[in-house]
């Protein structure tokens, strides 16, 4: 029913057609340009025409390597709250706890993880949400039935940006690099206003793959291009947008595993968690790094996640940073069930429309 993630799953990526293929998703992971022709400007620095770039990028999406292409935004710098949750869920309730979990808009992703809480999701609410962020969680609780759940907001982030490399790799393993995305690179202090939201709604829609597709948008919106392509870069400059670039689906992509590394950091204070953090976020291979609440029965504060091709070389990696920082090893947690994975969807009425279906159940 589900799609599940086996040891030696999938070594190589599938749809795949040859170098160029690779090469292409590197480039439009990292971003994509917003000029009048995009896809000719990528294609220049890869030998390819446009036209060739969009053909293959429209087999490439066919095929499921990549899910969508559009904006990253930063969902605190837009208003909205979100969290990890961990959820422990009986097996005699799992099946309906998924259900219910999903059924928030705001949820985004949601994965069974081998581990006693054994239910992991995100959500995020907007600022006119009519529960708020803990209400949210707490519904969520009752509604699915767990028998316990426990939220782990950011507290704080040394590092945000999934980009699976698709080339050799000869030469990666050990490298490092600052990362792109920390929460000091967050430079927003205001949610954006409300001029901002027809643009912010296009450009989450998935990019068409046509000659000039920005161009399209802004006539679209009743704009120029240029208006459109300044606007972009404001939200960049400000921090409230990542990049413009493809999200892949990394099994597709021939990373077959996923380890969530969860730290325990001794003594649990601001320096030794921020040492770590940087230690970590400056790993390759480390796609999200953040600090987050321990309780009684999670004793973990620092939560790194790694994308493999298999579960030995997720596990090569949290070996490398346990040596790197000093700390014990980490506790791994591998995704065996994916759920849901989806972007959130900004300033949209599906938020609303849920929270008054299950207004009943409001404590």
């Amino acid at each position: 029913m589900f799609p599940r993630e086996g040891k030696n799953e999938m070594s190589v990526a599938k749809g795949l057609a040859d170098a160029a293929d690779r090469s292409l998703l590197d480039e439009v992971q990292a971003g994509i340009p917003v000029v009048e022709r995009p896809f000719e400007e990528l294609g220049s620095g890869l030998g390819l025409l446009g036209e060739e770039v969009m053909a293959r990028l429209s087999r490439l999406k066919e095929s499921g390597v990549i899910r969508q292409i559009s904006a990253i935004f930063d969902t605190p710098s837009l208003g909205y709250r979100s969290a990890l949750v961990a959820a422990r869920v009986s097996e005699a309730g799992f099946a309906r706890a998924v259900e219910v979990i999903n059924s928030h808009p705001g949820v985004s992703h949601n994965y069974r993880r081998e581990h006693e809480f054994n239910l992991w999701y995100t959500v995020a609410v907007s600022p006119v949400s009519l529960l708020g962020l803990d209400a949210t969680i707490g519904m969520l609780h009752r509604l699915s039935g767990a028998e316990s759940t426990r939220p782990l907001p950011t507290m704080k982030l040394y590092k945000i940006g999934v980009r699976f490399r698709m080339g050799d790799g000869s030469g990666r393993a050990g490298a490092a690099s600052p990362p792109a995305f920390t929460g000091t690179s967050r430079k927003v202090v205001a949610p954006p206003v409300a001029g901002d939201i027809p643009l912010i709604r296009s450009l989450q829609e998935d990019l068409d793959l046509v000659e000039e597709p920005f161009v399209r948008m802004a006539a679209g919106l009743g704009i120029s291009f240029g208006d459109l392509r300044d606007r972009v870069e404001r939200m960049k400059a400000s921090g409230l947008m990542r990049r413009f670039s493809a999200v892949l689906r990394h099994r597709k992509a021939g990373y077959a595993a996923n380890a969530m590394g969860v730290w325990s950091v001794p003594d649990g204070g601001d320096k030794a968690c921020d040492r770590a953090g940087e230690i970590f976020a400056s790993f390759d291979e480390v796609s999200h790094c953040y600090r987050r609440p321990r309780y009684p029965d999670w004793p973990y504060d620092l939560f790194t996640m790694v994308h493999g091709r298999s579960r030995e070389e997720c596990g090569d990696v949290l070996a490398r940073m346990a040596a790197a920082s000093g700390l014990e090893p980490p506790l791994a947690l591998y995704s065996t069930e994916e759920f849901k994975k989806v972007r959130v969807r900004y300033f949209e009425d599906a938020e609303r429309r849920w929270e008054e279906e299950h207004a009943a159940n409001a404590v």
